[in-house]
C-alpha cells in the first residue's frame, strides 16, 4: 500500500532485467507519477515490465525547473517514483534538487533500494571494503582530473571512480602517474551484463591490458584503486588528534599537548600543530 504524497526513489538494473526488485515493480506500478531521468529509456523498462504509469522527464538540464511543481504535485497528497537510466537515483545521477526540496517541504521520501554499480564492483573486487570513497566521474580534461587524483593520493580508503569508455585509457594513464604505476587497481566492466569483465592488477598493467585488448574498451566502467596502506605512525598520530579533540576541550592548548604527546608518545610539535587547526576550524 502506498502512502499518499510521498516520493520514492526507485533503483533499477544496471544491467540485468531480474535485478529488478518486486517492491520496485510494485511501487512503479502504483505510483501516480514516475519521474525519469529519460522517459525513453525508462519506457524501455516499463514496458518490459508491463507498466503503464505515466512518466515525466527530470533531468540535469531541467532539474531545477521542475522541481517546485513535483513538489507541489507530491503536497497535494500524490506520489512519484523517481528514477534514473540505471542503478540507484542520486548516485552519479541528477536527483538530488528534488530530494532536498521535497524534504524541506515536509514530503516523505522513501528509499527503494536496488542495484549500484560501485557497490557491486566493490562487492567482487577483492580490494579491502571496510572504508572506500566513492568519487563518481573524474574531471572530463586532464589538468582538473590529475588536480583531484592529486588531492586523493594519499587516501587510506579503497577509492571507487565510473569511468566512460571514451575516457578510459586517458584516466589510467593519469592515474598510474599520480597513484603510481604498482599502485594495485581492479577494473569493472559491463557489471551484470552478458560480457561482465572483472580486472585486477597494478594501475600500469592494466592500462596495458586495456590497450592490447581493444574490445575490452567498451562499455561503461567501475575503476576500483587500493588506498594508500597505513603506517604504525599514521596509526599513532590518528590516536594522537582522537586524544587531542577530547583534552583540549577541557584544559589549556599547552597543557592539552603537553598530555596528548606523554600519552601517545608523538611529537609535541606535531600535536600542537594539529591543536592550532583545531582552534581555527572552531
Amino acid at each position: 500500500m502506498l502512502t499518499p504524497g510521498t516520493l520514492y526513489v526507485v533503483a533499477t538494473p544496471i544491467g540485468n532485467l531480474e535485478d529488478m526488485t518486486p517492491r520496485g515493480l510494485r511501487i512503479l506500478s502504483e505510483v501516480d507519477l514516475i519521474a525519469a531521468e529519460d522517459t525513453r529509456h525508462s519506457g524501455k523498462l516499463l514496458r518490459h515490465f508491463g507498466i503503464h504509469t505515466r512518466t515525466e522527464a527530470i533531468h540535469e538540464h531541467n532539474e531545477r525547473s521542475q522541481v517546485p511543481k513535483l513538489v507541489e504535485f507530491l503536497k497535494a497528497g500524490k506520489s512519484i517514483a523517481f528514477v534514473t537510466d540505471a542503478g540507484t537515483p542520486l548516485v552519479s545521477d541528477p536527483g538530488f534538487h528534488l530530494v532536498r526540496a521535497s524534504r524541506q517541504a515536509g514530503v516523505r521520501v522513501v528509499p527503494v533500494p536496488g542495484a549500484c554499480a560501485a557497490i557491486a564492483a566493490l562487492s567482487a573486487a577483492g580490494l579491502p571494503s571496510d572504508r572506500f570513497v566513492f568519487e563518481g566521474f573524474p574531471p572530463a580534461k586532464s589538468a582538473p582530473r590529475r588536480a583531484a587524483f592529486e588531492k586523493l593520493r594519499e587516501e587510506n580508503r579503497t577509492l571507487i571512480f565510473y569511468e566512460s569508455p571514451h575516457r578510459i585509457l586517458e584516466s589510467l594513464r593519469d592515474m598510474s602517474e599520480i597513484f603510481g604505476p604498482d599502485r594495485e587497481a581492479v577494473l569493472a566492466r559491463e557489471l551484470t551484463k552478458h560480457f561482465e569483465t572483472f580486472r585486477s592488477g597494478t594501475l600500469a598493467a592494466l592500462r596495458d591490458w586495456l590497450v592490447r585488448e581493444t574490445e575490452q574498451q567498451l562499455g561503461e566502467f567501475v575503476i576500483l584503486i587500493q588506498g594508500l596502506p597505513r603506517t604504525a605512525q599514521d596509526a599513532a598520530e590518528e590516536e594522537a588528534r582522537r586524544v587531542l579533540k577530547i583534552l583540549i576541550d577541557e584544559l589549556p592548548i599547552s597543557q592539552a599537548v603537553s598530555l596528548a604527546a606523554q600519552i601517545t608518545g608523538i611529537k609535541k610539535n606535531k600535536i600542537y600543530d594539529y591543536a592550532l587547526s583545531l582552534k581555527e576550524e572552531g
